[in-house]
């Protein structure tokens, strides 16, 4: 299995096992999968010794990282940092991206009715940041959307998508079961800060 870690998740990492005097040396990555943002991860410090036999113990050097191996397959080439934003700081999993299988254009009637909602609401409100959001798929009552131009890689593009863009879609369509971003947002070009 391949997961990358930064070294600013290490260094992290390395102060919480010196602070535990080096008893709890392996951390636990936990899965849950769905919802709107996709899968959950969490994070935890345990000792090696608390491995089950259904997990696969990763060498990080200074400590092990533990990971179901059902979990496993989602954390595949991903990568694990430690950001510190204006209001959030902690441990983020950022999944490898794969292209999605999606069938072309998006039609039906669900597909209308986002389409519109993201012309008349939602893309106004993103072209001050210099942004737009396209709907890219819809498979049942789940649909994916896309973000360009400033809303891609924008450090605030997840908030816009809970408060903003799912928010309005969710009042006008309340078929909608989720709301999924397929953004590549480590290649935005000029993010809006």
């Amino acid at each position: 299995m391949e997961l990358t870690i930064t070294e600013r998740a290490k260094s992290v990492i390395r102060d919480f096992v010196n602070r535990s005097d080096g008893e709890l040396r392996a951390v636990r990555i936990t899965s849950h999968p769905g919802g709107a943002a996709g899968t959950r991860f969490e994070l935890s410090l345990v000792a090696e010794s608390d491995r089950d036999e259904n997990e696969v113990q990763l060498d990080m050097g200074d400590f092990s990282v533990l990971v179901s191996r059902e979990g496993a397959d989602r954390l595949e080439g991903a990568t694990v940092d430690y950001v510190e934003r204006v209001n959030e700081s902690g441990f983020e999993i950022r999944p490898a991206r794969k292209a999605p299988a999606f069938s072309g254009p998006p039609k039906g009637e669900l597909a209308d009715k986002v389409k519109e909602v993201l012309e008349t609401q939602v893309n106004p409100a993103v072209a001050s940041h210099g942004g737009h959001i396209a709907l890219v798929d819809v498979q049942g009552t789940e649909i994916y959307i896309e973000m360009g131009g400033g809303c891609q890689g924008c450090a605030l593009s997840r908030m816009t998508l809970k408060q903003g863009v799912e928010r309005m879609v969710r009042q006008a369509v309340p078929e909608i079961s989720a709301v999924y971003d397929v953004t590549d947002h480590t290649s935005g070009e000029s993010p809006f800060y």
